[in-house]
């Protein structure tokens, strides 16, 4: 019996034909998604418009005074008092996000945001966060850790605690000025982690 073998060298050339066609395309490009924040404040204007109206009270609402009549405690007290500290805190936990977000500017055209003796300017700040963006990211991350510790304090009705976070979060600023606004500044200071939730 005479097999007739054209139909499966057909097949094989025609397989062969498509295999090559395939191994020659272009793989498909990604196509990079744009981000869907768009900051419009400036770090500098965050700081002042934001962070500073909401961190201030809470660090003034526990405070010691002298007076000729003798010492004067100020505490939180009311529920009132608590809530509205509360507030601030809830804000504070978020801005976080905000420092969070590439591409904004940190400070406007013109504008200075020195109020340090080795302070740099604002376009070497910019190129700074640049280089080391990862960095930048740990302490916001360190900063919303240090202020959900605020929150507990302020839930808990605790005035201890509420001045124990309340150097936490001054230190952990610190700490991130010291890397991106003032890196030159050589003055020692304590190293506390707070990037990650223990």
């Amino acid at each position: 019996m005479k097999c007739n073998s054209a139909p499966f060298s057909l097949l094989s050339t025609t397989l062969l034909a498509l295999t090559s066609c395939d191994q020659h395309q272009t793989a498909p490009q990604k196509t990079e998604i744009a981000s869907p924040f768009k900051p419009v404040a400036t770090l500098q204007e965050l700081m002042v418009s934001v962070i500073d109206p909401n961190i201030d009270p809470i660090w003034n609402s526990v405070s010691t005074v002298s007076t000729k009549s003798g010492t004067v405690e100020k505490v939180p007290q009311t529920d009132e008092e608590w809530t509205q500290l509360r507030h601030h805190a809830v804000t504070l936990t978020e801005v976080s996000n905000l420092l969070a977000i590439e591409g904004r500017p940190i400070a406007v055209e013109g504008a200075s945001t020195s109020i340090h003796p080795v302070e740099l300017s604002p376009a070497d700040i910019q190129k700074t966060i640049a280089a080391n963006r990862a960095d930048f990211n740990k302490h916001a991350q360190a900063f919303q850790n240090a202020t959900q510790l605020l929150l507990q304090a302020i839930d808990n009705k605790n005035t201890e605690e509420l001045v124990q976070a309340g150097g936490v979060v001054e230190h952990v600023c610190e700490q991130c000025h010291k890397q991106f606004w003032y890196p030159n500044d050589k003055l020692p200071s304590a190293n506390i982690d707070l990037s990650t939730k223990k």
